[in-house]
């Protein structure tokens, strides 16, 4: 009796779903797949940046028992407790053992706020939804204490090991055009802070450039070479000897992994040791980590789609090697769009790592011409777009590199890119 191979996928997040659908798609019943998510819905993080500005949180969540239920895919609820590679079983934190044939590790990063003294105890940290809202009481309660017309004080942190604070940059550019349309701008003095060298780092010197230009623009004071050693009700402490004040502080903690692999090869923040091109984890025959569980420097849902996807086909044209005669290799090309109420900038930005753990990445000077930034208001429809797009196709147990919904979505892309963007000239 043929048996089928099982497929078992750790995370119901954006690397998991996606290689659970990409799965699917290639072949059909002859794998069996199981997905394990500690959390009964698929959130779209990335636009959960309007939350704290009245965005609604329903539409950024898709419950994942029906894409499961549509696609045949088994879903249990719980949480992964270890894994036993010589056996080929995974334990649950109830005790429940699942056996695999194919293990996928995608469960993603966590926030690390304890590393920097104080951060936890007097910053708003922004990674869920609760604490966007949490933040929106925050600018509620910002705009009321104004009203005496006494000057306010936001102070935004991106400490070490975080090396994509993209949504940060987006909430202090929203915040900006929130409090102009309030006529609250002259009464919030806002101040942005960095370990990083240049404005989030690793995507070059293009994106550098415009965060640079409207910060300038918009009068918020930007620090680069900021690295905060010590919090404080009220104040910040950096290595190089300055301080700066704040009422209200907002931070992107460091990144640390979501869950401990003490039998897996991982990094010194917990992150997975993967294989570039595959990522398979190292020292395995049949084990992946796509997405943020990995060991790619930067965490983000472009990037972890991309990992996924590579995965997928690894693991497919293992399965049936007719249904992927040639698999997608992980190529690490970031697109993403930053959000300022007003306007928006988009970068596609091809990637490189470097082995420097001071700037573990930076833009494949192989791949210029695929360097591409650009700031428009029209961009502001393509983040729209993207926060429907993706969650309908999630919905519907479809890939988000799938079926005539995606060829329409990168038809769109590209038309954009071609006019709204161009690229970097160093």
């Amino acid at each position: 009796m043929h048996t089928r191979p099982r497929v078992v996928i750790a995370g119901g997040g954006f690397a998991g779903l996606e290689t659970a659908f990409t799965l699917r798609s290639h072949l059909g019943e002859e794998a069996n797949l199981l997905i394990v998510a500690d959390q009964h819905d698929f959130v779209f993080k990335p636009n959960s940046i309007y939350l704290p500005f009245g965005g609604d949180e329903a539409k950024l969540r898709v419950p994942l028992w029906s894409p499961a239920v549509r696609r045949g895919i088994d879903l249990i609820a719980g949480s992964l407790a270890d894994v036993d590679t010589g056996a080929n079983l995974i334990r649950l934190a109830d005790g429940t053992l699942e056996h695999y044939n194919y293990l996928v590790l995608a469960t993603g990063a966590a926030m690390s706020p304890e590393e920097i003294p104080g951060l936890a105890e007097h910053a708003r940290t922004i990674w869920t939804p609760e604490q966007m809202h949490e933040l929106g009481a925050d600018l509620e309660r910002l705009r009321a204490e104004t009203a005496d017309g006494k000057v306010k004080h936001v102070l935004f942190l991106v400490p070490p090991g975080n090396k994509c604070a993209g949504p940060l940059y987006e909430i202090v550019f929203m915040l900006e055009t929130w409090l102009r349309r309030h006529h609250l701008r002259d009464l919030v003095c806002l101040t942005f802070t960095t370990f990083e060298s240049k404005f989030i780092q690793a995507f070059g010197p293009g994106v550098h450039q415009v965060v640079t230009e409207e910060f300038a623009d918009r009068g918020i004071n930007g620090y680069t070479g900021h690295t905060a050693t010590r919090v404080e009700q009220g104040r910040v402490e950096y290595a190089n000897g300055t301080a700066h004040t704040y009422d209200l502080l907002v931070a992107f903690p460091p990144y640390v992994a979501a869950v401990d692999y003490p039998s897996l090869p991982t990094d010194d923040r917990g992150f997975l040791l993967t294989e570039p091109e595959t990522r398979r984890v190292k020292g395995t025959d049949n084990v992946y980590a796509p997405g943020d569980a990995g060991d790619f420097p930067v965490k983000q849902a472009f990037l972890a789609f991309l990992q996924a996807d590579a995965v997928a086909d690894d693991i497919a044209a293992r399965i049936a090697p007719a249904a992927v005669p040639h698999p997608r290799r992980f190529a690490p090309m970031s697109m993403c769009v930053m959000e300022m109420l007003d306007k928006a900038t988009f970068a596609q930005v091809p990637l490189q790592t470097t082995g420097d753990p001071a700037a573990p990445v930076r833009v494949d000077p192989g791949a210029r011409e695929d360097y591409l930034v650009g700031v428009s208001p029209l961009w502001r429809i393509g983040k729209k777009a993207l926060g429907y797009y993706l969650p309908h196709q999630f919905g519907a147990g479809r890939p988000f590199h799938g079926g005539l919904p995606w060829h329409t979505m990168e038809l769109g892309l590209k038309g954009m890119a071609k006019t709204l963007a161009a690229p970097v000239r160093e």
